[in-house]
């Protein structure tokens, strides 16, 4: 699975920050060479290629195949409220994507274990937006993994300050809202409450509840995931 994306909707960039206190990332020429490192807003501010992991967690319930994916803190600040990935992140600097899978046991409490991973092929995106005061553009390179999660979702513990609920969807019914077949899948999961309690929660969602991206790289990795499970 290959993907490109190119949109000015914003990506996952954060405004000013003391450079004291801000993450560091490696960047790369387009061609994937490593160039050196900077800070998160310098990275954002001159649009440097960087890297990131996206780990969609899927699982079968019965006969049924069932992907998983969150829904972003009404806080962030960018897509606030969307749905997205199950798991993603970037690479700070001088850390491997074996590194990077660490993301998923933070925002879900589970623990994936990196050889475990399915590869399901690199996505690129290029963004341009402005968050927090700061225009930024967003050029980042992706690895796509799936993983078979073999528990029940009510056993994911979420990280409140960057996910306010976790769902999970049919992949056939997904596949269809993403290939333009259909307008709506239901899924079902749990969000937080405000004393950070989960609450079982059903939702109705349409493809543009989901945060900005080709349609292809939904259908795409749904589809090697289908063929995964």
């Amino acid at each position: 699975m290959a993907a490109h994306e190119s949109n000015d909707n914003g990506g996952d960039a954060a405004g000013p920050v003391s450079s004291a206190e801000e993450e560091q990332f490696d960047y790369y020429d387009e061609a994937g060479n490593w160039l050196g490192t900077a800070s998160r807003s310098d990275v954002h501010a001159r649009g440097l290629w960087h890297r990131s992991i996206h780990c969609w967690l899927t699982r079968r319930d019965g006969e049924r195949k069932l992907v998983l994916f969150q829904q972003r803190c009404e806080d962030k600040d960018t897509f606030p409220s969307h749905f997205d990935i199950t798991a993603a992140g970037h690479l700070s600097a001088g850390e491997t994507m074996r590194d990077a899978a660490r993301e998923i046991e933070e925002e879900l409490g589970a623990y994936v274990p990196f050889d475990a991973l399915i590869p399901l092929g690199e996505a690129r995106k290029e963004t341009a937006g402005f968050a927090k005061g700061v225009d930024f553009i967003d050029r980042e390179a992706s690895e796509v993994f799936g993983f078979i999660y073999d528990e029940p979702l009510a056993s994911l513990t979420l990280q409140p300050e960057e996910v306010a609920g976790i769902y999970e969807a049919d992949l056939e019914a997904m596949i269809a809202l993403f290939e333009g077949r259909q307008d709506h899948a239901a899924a079902a999961g749990f969000r937080l409450g405000s004393d950070q309690q989960p609450l079982a929660a059903s939702v109705q969602v349409k493809a543009s509840d989901f945060v900005p991206r080709p349609a292809s790289y939904y259908s795409d990795v749904f589809r090697a995931l289908l063929l995964s499970l």
